[in-house]
């Protein structure tokens, strides 16, 4: 790679950061949030039954949920982990979360406070 392809790429990225960022504040949802909206938002008929500002009211009680869960080695035990995943669950539950993809829903979730929990860790 050139230098030149190398810069090309920084500015790239840093146009995708920022429109994720633009899309963020058009939602009202800081970064974190965003990245748990959009993980409950990937089934189309939760987006249909439950509308906008539930997933969205979702979300920022996920972030709670896993910040208030999560410990410094969670992602290393089991028991901890499952713990979050029947947290998330009964969250989801709690919101009426069309069942058809709640499994993936959760998965997704986890995934997303495994980033989470890096961060904070950081």
């Amino acid at each position: 790679m050139t230098a030149a392809q190398v810069i090309a790429q920084l500015v790239e990225m840093a146009q995708e950061m920022k429109q994720e960022r633009d899309r963020g504040m058009l939602l009202g949802l800081p970064d974190d949030e965003l990245a748990f909206y959009d993980a409950v938002s990937q089934n189309g008929s939760a987006v249909l039954v439950l509308g906008d500002d539930t997933l969205k009211q979702i979300a920022h009680d996920l972030v709670r949920l896993i910040r208030a869960n999560t410990t410094v080695d969670w992602n290393i035990k089991e028991q901890a982990r499952a713990k979050l995943r029947s947290a998330v669950r009964r969250l989801l539950t709690k919101y009426h979360y069309p069942p058809d993809k709640k499994s993936a829903a959760v998965d997704l979730v986890l995934e997303q406070a495994e980033r989470l929990a890096m961060e904070v860790a950081a």
